[in-house]
């Protein structure tokens, strides 16, 4: 993924190296084309070496010296030296001569024409900087200043949305408290707040209906308590069948209320309150035995909460002995490659392969659970919820044979 502050850098580096090289370009370019200067250093040394000067080797010494050269030469229009001021002087040939600046090699030189056709030669023996490179540098001076006096503040931005982005992930993981700090006056700032008022809204509404959830839940245990005190009161005189099923249906509407709040407790806390190390073979084991059934396996130990371990085997072996009929039930506990797994197999009708994962969805139910209209939709949700919790998964495999297998993967201490 590329960082939006690094595309805004890289903008901005392009843009100052495009000006650079056009600003270099049309210096070079003025330099070339608009020689204005050697116009008027012509006519200046044309008033002040006037022709047939008698003393003009004194003037081209006085010249040289104000224009501190190595080497000054005054020729005639045919190329024959008049005067010359310096060690000696430059050789020069009027048929390739031509004005301005040339890199010869006695050095760079700077030939000037005046009116009358003669010709001034200027040799510097000590290369002195082009003044083209001169501004070039200057202006690569001044981008590499511009690029470090930018990046602080393209960062500062990018660091900015970044924060932003991480309240957002943290709001889409559950973390309903997430908010994000407000800096500055702009777009993003306004940005910012907006997402806190967002996510403030959200929990306020979360947290209402978690609540409502909670006392709704807690108020139906008052008049469940009721109706079986008052089913257990009619005794011999109630329909024995009646009996049972209202029995039925009152232990089925407080499991119901039982998984209804323990999953807003799940949602409600992000992680495990409590972690020990866990024996699970024991813990399937005890489990197992309240419905006389022997769990098989080898001993292997998790880190994570007793309770809701004791939760995941129990809904398990619930479902599982709602589906399975009159077949048998097998539970073991194995250890694979640093996993703990946990089978839990019956040999009922089975899972269809298209319902295997919705089935761990709330109160989503089969075909077959609608029509007999047992199971209340919530006990494999809170399996899975619980596995994810602990680093693991809740899968629904096939089964050899009839029947369905349920495996449950989690980390080994």
């Amino acid at each position: 993924m590329q960082r939006l502050y690094l595309q805004f850098y890289v903008t901005i580096l392009l843009v100052l190296g495009v000006f650079v090289g056009a600003a270099a370009l049309a210096w070079q370019f003025a330099e070339e084309e608009t020689p204005q200067y050697l116009d008027l250093a012509t006519e200046i040394t044309a008033a002040y070496l006037p022709p047939d000067q008698a003393d003009t080797g004194k003037l081209i010494d006085g010249l040289r010296a104000k224009l501190k050269v190595d080497g000054l030469a005054l020729y005639r229009p045919d190329g024959r030296l008049i005067a010359y001021s310096g060690r000696e002087p430059p050789r020069f040939d009027t048929r390739r001569a031509r004005p301005g600046w040339r890199r010869g090699p006695g050095g760079p030189s700077y030939t000037l024409q005046l009116p009358d056709g003669r010709w001034l030669v200027a040799r510097q023996v000590r290369e002195r900087p082009n003044p083209t490179l001169w501004v070039i540098g200057g202006l690569a001076l001044l981008a590499a200043a511009i690029a470090v006096g930018a990046y602080p503040v393209v960062r500062r931005l990018g660091s900015r949305i970044e924060r932003l982005k991480a309240g957002v992930d943290q709001l889409g993981g559950g973390n309903l408290g997430a908010r994000v700090k407000v800096e500055g006056r702009d777009e993003i700032a306004a940005l910012a707040e907006s997402f806190n008022r967002s996510a403030r809204r959200i929990e306020e509404l979360v947290t209402a209906h978690r609540l409502l959830l909670a006392n709704c839940s807690h108020e139906l245990r008052t008049p469940l308590t009721r109706i079986g005190m008052a089913v257990s009161l009619l005794g011999e005189q109630a329909d024995p069948r009646t009996q049972a099923s209202l029995k039925q249906d009152i232990a089925e509407l407080d499991l119901l209320i039982d998984e209804i709040l323990l999953s807003s407790r799940l949602e409600a806390v992000p992680g495990l309150e409590h972690r020990e190390p866990v024996d699970l073979l024991a813990l399937a084991a005890q489990e197992a035995a309240r419905y006389d059934i022997e769990a098989s396996g080898e001993p292997v130990t998790v880190n994570g909460d007793r309770a809701l371990l004791r939760r995941i085997v129990r809904n398990l072996l619930e479902n599982a002995q709602r589906y399975a009929g009159d077949g048998a039930i097998d539970i073991s506990v194995s250890h694979t490659n640093g996993r703990a797994i946990l089978d839990v197999r019956d040999h009922g009708p089975g899972v269809p392969p298209d319902e295997r994962d919705r089935i761990f969805e709330p109160f989503y139910r089969m075909a077959s659970s609608r029509e007999t209209g047992r199971g209340a939709g919530l006990g494999l949700a809170l399996v899975r919820e619980i596995a994810r919790r602990h680093g693991g998964e809740a899968v629904c495999v096939a089964a050899d044979g009839a029947g369905s297998r349920f495996r449950i993967d989690l980390p080994a201490a």
